[in-house]
């Protein structure tokens, strides 16, 4: 199975386009969240052809995007907060740009899926590296963000903020995404 060159110059160009938007009306410091990099990411994995980057990627947020997709659709049939993870999509105040864009949510997981069947699961690679990524990308989150903006929830788990110091939440965090992101990821490309 390959990834025709059609999907990837139209994937890279849709990337570059958000990527774009997001810095003028966010920042750089949004391409810190999981699914931005896993979004962004993407694009070198296909061009490179490489099962690694694929793994850490999938492996990091492939759990946490079918939740967001669940979020958002079970949101949209029972006009209902379920998780809050899809809150700012109805946001009335956000432009719609902002918020259509966002919808590259609902095909991450697919795309992310497809370049580990097409370059295969590096699972010497996946768990690791996925691990490593949140090593780096945990402490940024909280150290660039702010309260407001939680990236990566580093400041406590959706709009519910915790009251924990920096230092004992992180760790909690870490490790609340390797036990129940990382691993049960990991566990189910080594078996599919």
């Amino acid at each position: 199975m390959t990834i025709p060159l059609w999907f990837k110059l139209a994937y890279t160009a849709f990337v570059l386009y958000v990527m774009a938007v997001w810095w003028k009306h966010y920042g750089w410091k949004n391409f810190l969240w999981f699914s931005d990099i896993a979004f962004i990411g993407a694009v070198p994995a296909m061009w490179l052809e490489s099962g690694a980057l694929s793994s850490v990627l999938t492996v990091a947020v492939l759990l946490p995007e079918l939740l967001w997709n669940l979020d958002y659709v079970l949101r949209l049939l029972l006009r209902r907060r379920i998780t809050g993870l899809t809150d700012y999509m109805f946001e009335p105040e956000r432009p719609l740009l902002l918020r259509g864009l966002s919808l590259f949510h609902v095909p991450l997981p697919l795309v992310l899926l497809w370049l580990v069947a097409a370059y295969g699961y590096d699972a010497s690679v996946g768990l690791p590296g996925a691990v490593v990524l949140a090593a780096i990308v945990l402490p940024l989150s909280r150290i660039l963000s702010t309260p407001e903006k939680n990236i990566n929830w580093t400041y406590g788990l959706g709009a519910k903020r915790v009251t924990w110091p920096g230092w004992v939440f992180l760790p909690v965090l870490f490790l609340g995404f390797v036990l129940f992101v990382f691993v049960p990821t990991d566990w189910l490309l080594r078996f599919i």
